[in-house]
């Protein structure tokens, strides 16, 4: 590991500024930043973490063994949003790369994304390939936009039913299995990296997204600024996804909001009402449909009551983007 690498006190101006929010995931985001210092071999790089009010001792862990870290230890939960753009204000690199906490960094995945950053500056975002603990593909790490058509095709569950069709399931760009280099729609937030001159020019993350979505408005918006997201899957890190929810129905709820939000931005006044009730729909055919099956099969009671609960709370969602921690 080189000295810059080692000691980021001395990098005034290191290349990649690393942040990391946290909510209560004191052991991954341990492991999470173990493993850049162990894998970021020829990158200059400062770390800040942002500890949205954890009650699992993350603060103390973090600071106990990662001195060098910039801990920003905050008195409440602002959410993902809004705690990268103040984490941002204080970063010094000419990148920033976001990084979720429950991910653990492998093969130089960093090096190797900035070097494709550099190969392709004309993207302005840059994201990796992710996986599973277990090595298995995690898709998530790059997405196609919502539109009217990719709407109905989650809410009819054609999606789900041809998972490997590019034309049925667009939004999950089916059918790739993030093996191959190519631009893409949205970059996941879990592994994002983006030019820090560029971030400020468009503004950061809007906060309105208190999580889940607000990289897909951001990449729209890049995009509009010419902006061509690409990803390598040379750039591989685990992700084990969702540890940061604090329950399934939580986060389903976040996420339908942010539809619902994307949609009212990004979709033509004249088809935004089939994007909301296409969304609508979604949701309540699937807790009608799980809680059916779930009274004959014991094994679909979890996801049946997830379902219902996304259902029951809509008054969370209906709306737009969920703008605070839900209870």
């Amino acid at each position: 590991m080189t000295d810059n690498a080692v000691d980021q006190n001395a990098a005034e101006a290191p290349l990649v500024s690393i942040m990391l929010v946290n909510w209560n995931t004191r052991d991954m985001t341990l492991e999470c930043l173990a493993s850049i210092y162990a894998e970021t071999l020829s990158t200059d790089f400062e770390v800040i973490v942002v500890d949205n009010a954890s009650q699992d001792g993350s603060a103390e862990a973090i600071a106990a063994q990662f001195p060098n870290v910039t801990l920003m230890a905050e008195p409440r939960n602002h959410g993902f949003a809004h705690a990268t753009n103040i984490s941002v204000a204080r970063a010094k690199g000419q990148y920033v790369l976001l990084l979720n906490t429950d991910t653990v960094v492998q093969e130089g995945a960093i090096d190797q994304l900035v070097a494709f950053a550099k190969a392709c500056p004309e993207a302005k975002i840059w994201g990796g390939r992710t996986v599973f603990a277990d090595g298995t593909l995690n898709p998530t790490s790059a997405w196609g936009q919502i539109t009217p058509w990719s709407a109905a095709c989650m809410a009819s569950g054609l999606a789900a039913m041809f998972p490997n069709s590019a034309w049925l399931n667009p939004e999950c760009y089916g059918g790739w299995y993030r093996d191959s280099e190519r631009p893409v729609d949205i970059v996941q937030g879990a592994f994002f990296l983006i030019e820090r001159e560029f971030w400020e020019r468009l503004g950061g993350f809007d906060p309105a997204f208190f999580m889940y979505g607000e990289e897909a408005d951001l990449c729209h918006r890049a995009r509009a600024l010419g902006a061509n997201p690409r990803m390598t899957p040379q750039a591989q890190i685990i992700h084990y996804g969702g540890q940061s929810s604090a329950s399934q129905w939580r986060k389903t709820i976040y996420v339908q909001g942010a539809r619902i939000g994307l949609t009212e931005r990004y979709f033509a006044p004249r088809w935004r009402p089939f994007g909301r009730s296409m969304i609508y729909f979604s949701v309540c055919w699937r807790a009608l449909a799980y809680g059916m099956t779930a009274r004959f099969s014991s094994r679909y009671a979890e996801v049946a009551a997830t379902w219902y609960k996304v259902w029951q709370r809509r008054d969370l969602w209906r709306d737009g983007p969920v703008k605070s921690q839900v209870d």
